[in-house]
């Protein structure tokens, strides 16, 4: 066996505390004969950690056939110093190799059983899709932030190295095995600020700035965000154009402008009044002509309203409209509030990642004024419980001869 140890360092680091403190984190990468353990070996083990505010790497090189058992037992007392365990694929390939091959040996598998894996692999899937990248190889990883490497083998030609080394002992095949496990390991730590895609979409918002424009009936919405991302990504998503680029989220996203119908769920509560095209409570409706009115369907349960909207990913808090009851698009009305342009982001960005990142609906909650309990926009509400109460009480009015016919009155807004 032989154990090589040295220092090095990397010109960023992703911010480790949601995962665990950097001093108990060690990053983890093994070279093996083959994809099995029941007919493979492994001859390589690396690991790179942080100490005294510089990074380290250790490498447990089988320098002969019968070295593995004391390279295996030698790393287990290692990283029993260490809370978490960093790997790319380690979870469906390194640590389950390690395992094996210590159960051969009868070796006690405690140091890995007790620590926690943190996968890079796994954990960074979702942002494939938002970078737009070809797959989720190391290599491309590192091609996309730029991380420049030496070694430019696979771990499959390292096979073919190490069988010529054990017959030759040729100190630069020597050379090349470390180098490929070195920057493997080197690679780890470069590659983790790329969780930063995921966590600006959980992290602390403050609205920059909005503004919609009257000319292209667009809506543009900067957000300021605590976590800073290492490139600048622009996507073109179904519902509006995402652009990240260092602490900022800018959405780009096109209004509708025009008349949609907000539809009522309780369809057999109403009646649709076929003169007025638009639905009323039976409450209400009671006081209408009855040759005026017919029972609503699902399709004619509606009001009618002209105003500015925007397009919604999925049903959310807001207030629903389409253009039919067969429509696929939701649309809810556009307010310039600073609180509701935040929900309405979360709920945009929520299909930016195709819901890989969902946003929890309580952090959306705090995000967006609780109209529903401001006393008049409760009232005004339609759908809500106060609603055929506040037009009822409109029709009691008129036959008191307070107020005018309410079939002349305009309806009561959706949104409050």
């Amino acid at each position: 066996m032989v154990v090589i140890s040295k220092t090095f360092s990397i010109p960023q680091f992703y911010d480790s505390h949601a995962i665990a403190p950097l001093k108990d984190l060690v990053f983890l990468d093994i070279e093996t004969t083959g994809l099995t353990p029941a007919t493979s070996s492994i001859y390589l083990i690396g690991a790179v950690y942080h100490q005294q505010m510089e990074w380290h790497i250790r490498q447990w090189f089988s320098d002969s056939l019968n070295s593995e058992q004391e390279i295996l037992e030698d790393f287990f007392s290692f990283i029993k110093n260490y809370q978490v365990v960093v790997s790319f694929n380690g979870e469906t390939f390194d640590i389950p190799f390690l395992k094996k091959c210590a159960a051969a040996y009868g070796l006690n598998t405690d140091a890995l059983d007790n620590i926690r894996s943190f996968d890079l692999y796994h954990h960074l899937r979702p942002v494939k899709t938002l970078l737009q990248l070809e797959n989720l190889k190391l290599a491309t990883l590192e091609s996309y932030l730029n991380i420049s490497r030496l070694d430019q083998a696979t771990g499959k030609e390292m096979i073919a190295v190490y069988h010529d080394y054990l017959e030759t002992g040729d100190k630069r095949l020597y050379q090349v095995l470390l180098l490929h496990n070195e920057d493997d390991l080197k690679a780890l730590p470069q590659i983790m600020p790329l969780l930063s895609y995921l966590d600006i979409f959980r992290s602390e918002w403050t609205l920059a700035g909005y503004s919609l424009s009257t000319a292209s009936s667009s809506l543009t919405i900067v957000v300021d965000c605590s976590v800073k991302v290492p490139v600048a990504v622009t996507r073109e998503l179904p519902l509006c154009r995402l652009s990240i680029r260092a602490n900022q989220i800018i959405i780009e996203i096109r209004a509708f402008v025009g008349e949609l119908k907000y539809f009522f769920d309780n369809y057999k509560d109403y009646y649709y009044l076929p003169d007025e095209d638009r639905a009323v409570h039976k409450k209400v409706g009671q006081y209408v002509d009855p040759e005026h009115r017919v029972q609503a369907s699902a399709s004619t349960c509606y009001t009618k309203k002209s105003s500015t909207f925007l397009p919604l990913s999925h049903e959310d808090m807001f207030d629903l409209y389409k253009e039919e009851y067969s429509s696929k698009q939701l649309f809810t009305e556009y307010i310039a509030d600073p609180d509701f342009i935040l929900a309405y982001a979360h709920n945009v960005l929520e299909d930016a990642l195709r819901c890989a990142v969902p946003v929890p609906s309580e952090e959306r909650r705090k995000h967006r004024r609780n109209y529903f309990l401001e006393p008049l926009a409760l009232i005004k509400r339609p759908g809500s419980f106060f609603y055929p109460v506040f037009l009822n009480s409109l029709y009691l009015m008129y036959f008191l001869r307070i107020i005018p016919d309410p079939h002349h009155l305009q309806e009561p807004s959706c949104s409050g």
